[in-house]
């Protein structure tokens, strides 16, 4: 993949060939392939899986788990790249295994001229000083609830490992070390050490452009308390009319990792959408019970045609309440990582979808928004773990890249028109890292059953890859590419059952409402850099981005239809101390948007959070996403 570079321009200059797509499709599907061609182990790792294989043998059930995870003598597929500071961190942990933990020593820091590693390290600039006067570290019972192990408990070197990655993965924290204080005299019993650096986690943004002005705070770490508080004020020039939008999370309540979140959404177009969730989620391989409860008010504003194809405003005003609970449990018994890591979960849900005003039957004849009762069930096994990496969406902060396997079926009833039909539908995800880098695939197919025939199938494939950091003098560089294939049957007959490519799921920054169709292909490749050096902290990570899509419906087939592409160059800056991944600055080149223009030219069009990993677990049982 080092050489994207030139074969981003060959696309480029290519991108109006239609076969150009079977191309794309066979390089992108060939990296899959390669997949078999995993890293040669070292010892202990094959003869962790051998044991695991000739405990399964034992048991039928075992067995058939087993053979469905993993190949015989399975190969370890850990990448390199921490595997010396995982072996020092084992064995400093190694001879306190066991050991009763007397206390647990926990130090919060500002995010300024402080370091978690290094206890030397202090502010020294005025700025920094500031910074930090001004910043409300997080309490110590904050970073307490996150934590998996208590005092007067065994030390468990897995559990701690555990609760440093759930420290790490909130968003308020850039880093955490975990370890354990031999007690003199007392062979019998350990202390624990938690060392937390915050990151700064207030953050303004704003944005103007021909048409609005946007202004948004958000503060990840309200008052140290790790709850979250989000603001957005909109105005529309043509029309004065505004828009606001209103969150607030309180995250992880007293140690129970139930989140509870409240919202509201009153958009330019006068929408207005309130929402109140309460959900504990399986927020870590070792979580037994997890589920959720929420209720949603909706009152929005949204054009449908009639059958001459004329659009008027519509009004739909529904209420979504959703009810789901899950329960996980190892299938292996043993305290290491891989029977740790692997779970039976299953899961049921009810979702009910009320109306209190419809669309007009002129504009909705198959009475597509009607209220609706979903009941869902899923069962499947998963195999969840996580490899240390650096330099993929943050610069040089240390990140947790989960990998596994997943395998589900998800099945129930739907009450909807007076009508009960059934749906079936099933999952399998797999992501590992090997030696040409890290390679992640997700696969979905569902169906509602009506008399026995299906309809409203959805059928979709998405692969996440990106190479091995590599090394240019002093710049760094890896290369990502994303791809989503989704195709859908027997759709219902209304607008509102079409998939585009607009935006979030498409062509960052391509916005044309009225293309849409029953199939698409999405291909995102992007060369990311990471310079050398930093100015006051930040650091600069120029990018070469470039997209392609393609859009069918049942009479044109995908690879028939129109190629639409994107081009776009620019800088992600990245700052030690703040909470956010990036900001940028970027130009995009859009050859043609159907009912905007050709040759079209955008800034800002692209944000860091579109490449996104997969996670492997199972969670509130659904219906494929049809998007």
């Amino acid at each position: 993949m080092a050489c994207s570079f030139y074969f981003i321009s060959f696309l480029f200059r290519k991108a109006m060939s239609q076969k150009l797509i079977t191309y794309i499709l066979f390089i992108v599907f060939s990296c899959q392939l390669v997949a078999a061609q995993e890293k040669v182990p070292n010892k202990d790792s094959t003869k962790i899986y051998k044991d695991l294989e000739n405990y399964s043998a034992k048991n039928g059930f075992r067995k058939f788990v087993y053979k469905l995870l993993f190949k015989s003598q399975k190969k370890s597929t850990l990448s390199n790249i921490n595997r010396t500071k995982e072996h020092l961190l084992k064995k400093s942990f190694d001879k306190h295994e066991g050991k009763i933990i007397r206390n647990i020593y926990i130090e919060t820091f500002d995010p300024f001229g402080f370091s978690a590693e290094n206890e030397k390290d202090k502010p020294g600039k005025g700025f920094e000083n500031f910074g930090n006067s001004i910043h409300i570290k997080s309490k110590n019972w904050t970073i307490r609830n996150l934590l998996l192990f208590k005092k007067n408990e065994p030390l468990d070197s897995l559990i701690t490992k555990e609760s440093e990655r759930l420290i790490r993965s909130q968003r308020y924290v850039r880093s955490v070390i975990i370890k354990p204080i031999a007690i003199l005299n007392n062979k019998d019993s350990v202390d624990i050490s938690i060392r937390v650096l915050d990151s700064w986690s207030l953050i303004p943004t704003g944005a103007i452009s021909s048409s609005q002005r946007n202004f948004e705070i958000k503060e990840r770490n309200f008052m140290g308390l790790g709850h979250e508080l989000e603001n957005n004020f909109t105005e529309r020039y043509a029309d004065k009319n505004k828009g606001y939008f209103a969150k607030y999370t309180i995250n992880n309540i007293k140690n129970t990792f139930i989140n509870t979140s409240a919202s509201y959404n009153n958009d330019t177009k006068n929408s207005l959408i309130k929402t109140i969730k309460i959900e504990r989620p399986f927020f870590s391989t070792y979580t037994k019970l997890a589920g959720g409860v929420s209720l949603e008010d909706r009152l929005v504003r949204d054009s449908l045609p009639d059958l001459n194809n004329n659009y008027e405003l519509q009004n739909f005003k529904n209420r979504i309440t959703n009810f789901w609970l899950g329960h996980s449990f190892k299938i292996f018994k043993g305290n290491n990582e891989n029977n740790m890591s692997t779970n039976l979960v299953t899961t049921v849900g009810f979702k009910k979808v009320s109306y209190f005003q419809t669309p007009s039957i002129i504009y909705d004849p198959t009475q597509f928004f009607a209220s609706e009762k979903l009941y869902l069930a899923s069962i499947g096994i998963t195999t969840r773990k996580f490899v240390q990496d650096k330099y993929l969406f943050n610069f040089g902060i240390v990140e947790d890249v989960p990998y596994g396997k997943v395998y589900s079926i998800t099945g129930g009833f739907q009450e909807k028109n007076n009508l009960k039909r059934g749906y079936f539908s099933s999952r399998f995800a797999y992501g590992n890292y090997f030696n040409f880098g890290y390679l992640g695939t997700n696969i979905e197919w569902g169906s509602f059953y009506n008399s026995g025939r299906a309809v409203e199938t959805t059928f979709k494939i998405e692969a996440n890859y990106f190479t091995n950091l590599i090394y240019l003098g002093n710049w760094k560089i890896r290369n990502f590419v994303n791809s989503t294939i989704v195709f859908g049957n027997h759709r219902a007959p209304i607008i509102k059952d079409r998939i585009n490519i607009n935006e979030i799921n498409g062509i960052s920054g391509f916005n044309s409402p009225l293309l849409y169709g029953t199939r698409k292909l999405v291909l995102n490749f992007q060369t990311q850099t990471y310079a050398p050096g930093n100015w006051h902290g930040f650091h600069f990570s120029p990018f070469l981005n470039f997209t392609l899509g393609l859009l069918g419906d049942e009479t044109n087939k995908l690879f028939d239809d129109r190629l639409y592409s994107k081009i776009g160059c620019g800088v992600l800056i990245n700052n030690d101390y703040l909470v956010f991944n990036s900001f940028q600055l970027s130009l995009a080149f859009y050859p043609s948007i159907p009912f905007e223009g050709s040759a079209i030219f955008k800034t800002n069009s692209f944000k860091n959070n579109d490449l996104v990993l997969p996670d492997y677990q199972i969670g509130q049982p659904t219906i494929v996403p049809y998007q």
